[in-house]
C-alpha cells in the first residue's frame, strides 16, 4: 500500500444505489452478460416491462435486509410466451444463511401469479469466494423440496480480467467497477489510479453519449474518492476528453457551474438524466 494511503482513506462505498440504476438503464445487456443463454431465447424487439406493482406485493411482508437490488422483469420469448425473470443481486460483504429461503420465497410468490413462467437469477456480488449457495432445501415429516436458481458469482470475474477488457458489453465495465472498488477500500491512491483507468476505457469502448454518460455515473459513484482528490480526478478526465475529442463529462459539469448548481458532478449528470430520461427506476 501506498504510505500515502494509510493518511487518506476511501469514503465509505455505496454498492445498492448505483447497482439499481445500471441494472435498470442496462437490462438487456445485464441479461446477455450474465445469462447469455437466456438472453438468446428472449423477443428484445417484444420490448420488457418492469413490474414495480408485482414487486412491492412480494416484498410487502417479507424481511429483505439492506444492500439488495431486487427486480421483476416481464419478457417474451422468441416463442412468443411470456417469461417473469426475478432478479436479485445479492451485495453482501459476508454470507448470509437465510438467502436461499428468501431465493424460494420470491420465486413462490411469482409463480401463485404466473405458474410456469417464473426464472430466478441471483448476482452475487459479495466478498467470499466459496459462498455460492445454489439452491433451498425443506424437509419434515414426509414433506420434502428442493428449489434451485440460477447464481453468478461477481468474484469469479478477478480472474478473467483480460476477459473484462475486451468484452464490449457494457456489463463488463461494470464488473470491473464492482470488483476494484471493493479491492481498493482504504487505498485512496490506487482508488484514484483505476478509476481513471476504467474511465479511459469508457471513451475507448465506442458507445453512444448517453451510455458513456450513464456508465461514467455508475464509476463515478461506485468509486467514491477523498474531497482532496476530485480535483486530479476532474483534470485527469478532461484530459482524456482532450485525447479522444469527446466531451461528454467535462461540458455537463461546466453546465451545472454556469446554472450555479452546488450539488457536484454526481449530481449534475443525474438531473440531466432525469429532465430528457425520467426517474432512474422508471422503464426504458
Amino acid at each position: 500500500m501506498d504510505a500515502t494511503d494509510i493518511t487518506t482513506p476511501t469514503p465509505p462505498d455505496d454498492y445498492d444505489s448505483p447497482w439499481k440504476e445500471v441494472s435498470g438503464r442496462f437490462f438487456p445487456q445485464l441479461v446477455e452478460f450474465f445469462a447469455p443463454d437466456l438472453y438468446a431465447i428472449i423477443d428484445w424487439s417484444a420490448g420488457y416491462e418492469f413490474l414495480e406493482q408485482e414487486l412491492r406485493e412480494m416484498l410487502r411482508d417479507a424481511e429483505t435486509g439492506p444492500r439488495r437490488v431486487d427486480k421483476v422483469v416481464k419478457v417474451r420469448t422468441l416463442s412468443g410466451k411470456p417469461l417473469y425473470l426475478v432478479l436479485h443481486v445479492e451485495i453482501q460483504v459476508s454470507r448470509e444463511s437465510g438467502f436461499p429461503r428468501r431465493m424460494f420465497v420470491y420465486f413462490y410468490r411469482l409463480y401463485d401469479l404466473y405458474p410456469e413462467q417464473v426464472v430466478s437469477l441471483a448476482i452475487l456480488a459479495d466478498e467470499e469466494p466459496d459462498w455460492e449457495p445454489k439452491s433451498y432445501e425443506y424437509a419434515l415429516h414426509g414433506t420434502e423440496l428442493e428449489f434451485g436458481y440460477r447464481t453468478v458469482k461477481i468474484w469469479e470475474y478477478n480472474g478473467r480480467w483480460a476477459e473484462l477488457e475486451k468484452d464490449p458489453n457494457p456489463f463488463a465495465l461494470v464488473v470491473m467497477a464492482h470488483l476494484k472498488t471493493k479491492a481498493t477500500r482504504g487505498k485512496a491512491r490506487e482508488r484514484l489510479a483505476w478509476k481513471v483507468n476504467l474511465v479511459r476505457q469508457l471513451y475507448e469502448r465506442g458507445y453512444e453519449r448517453k451510455d458513456v454518460l450513464e456508465l461514467f455515473r455508475f464509476i463515478d459513484w461506485l468509486l467514491v474518492l477523498p474531497e482532496e482528490m476530485t480535483k486530479s480526478f476532474r483534470q485527469r478526465i478532461e484530459e482524456i476528453e482532450q485525447e479522444s475529442k469527446m466531451k461528454y463529462v467535462t461540458s455537463i459539469e461546466r453546465l451545472g457551474r454556469r446554472e450555479g448548481r452546488q450539488e457536484g458532478l454526481r449530481d449534475v449528470v443525474l438531473a440531466l438524466f432525469e429532465e430528457k430520461f425520467g426517474p432512474p427506476d422508471a422503464p426504458i
